[in-house]
C-alpha cells in the first residue's frame, strides 16, 4: 500500500513538473521543424515515424509534451537516418495518434 502511495506521488510530481523523458541530440538541434507549405522548394529524402508513451500508468500526458517530444525525437531520427543525404528539415505529415506521428524528411540548404 505505502508503495503504491508513493508510486503515485513521484508520477503526480513527474506530471506537474514536466519532466522530459526525450532528449534533443546535438544532431537532432540541426534539423529544423516546418510546415508542409514551407518545403516547397525543398528535396524529400524520406520519412520516418516517431513514437512513445502518451500516458503513463493510468495518467494522461500533456499534448504539448507529447507533441514536443514526438517532434524531437523525429529530429533526432531524421539526423541520425538522413544523416549522408544531408536531411535539415522534418515536416509531420499525420495527427498524433495513441503516441505516434509520422514525418517528412527534407533536405532545404543546399
Amino acid at each position: 500500500m505505502k508503495r503504491g502511495l508513493v508510486l503515485v506521488a513521484l508520477l503526480s510530481l513527474v506530471m506537474l513538473t514536466g519532466i522530459k523523458w526525450v532528449k534533443l541530440t546535438p544532431e537532432g538541434e540541426k534539423i529544423r521543424v516546418l510546415e508542409q507549405s514551407e518545403v516547397g522548394n525543398c528535396k524529400k529524402l524520406g520519412s520516418t515515424t516517431a513514437s512513445l508513451k502518451a500516458k503513463i500508468g493510468p495518467f494522461g500526458r500533456s499534448e504539448k509534451k507529447i507533441k514536443q517530444e514526438l517532434e524531437y525525437l523525429a529530429r533526432n531520427s531524421a539526423a541520425t537516418e538522413f544523416e549522408d543525404k544531408g536531411a535539415d528539415t522534418v515536416v509531420a505529415v499525420s495527427e498524433i495518434e495513441e503516441g505516434k506521428q509520422k514525418f517528412d524528411v527534407y533536405k532545404c540548404v543546399p
